[in-house]
């Protein structure tokens, strides 16, 4: 006898089951159309930032590489301007 998923578990962890993919998420910038990364915009920016001020990954955020890497050019220029922290201080 062959094991079949029930719905339930296809329907929670998708087509995959519990160790499987799940869909990847849209590039942000792609879907809105041709708005860039800006780095004069740091509350845009800080939503790409972890709690620690670290640049999130494009594997998390779904960006393109293309869009995450001027993501990533935005950051630096805006924290080199003082917009953004390079590090939160506090513990």
């Amino acid at each position: 006898m062959a094991f079949k998923k029930n719905e339930e578990e296809e329907d929670k962890f998708g087509k995959g089951g519990k160790g499987g993919f799940s869909r990847r998420k849209g590039c942000r910038f792609c879907a809105e159309g041709a708005s860039l990364p800006d780095y004069k915009n740091p509350s845009m920016l800080k939503s790409f930032l972890t709690d620690r001020g670290k640049l999130t990954p494009g594997r998390i955020t779904g960006n393109c590489a293309k869009h995450q890497r001027a993501l990533a050019t935005a950051v630096r220029r805006a924290r080199m301007i003082a917009l953004v922290p390079f590090t939160v201080t506090g513990r």
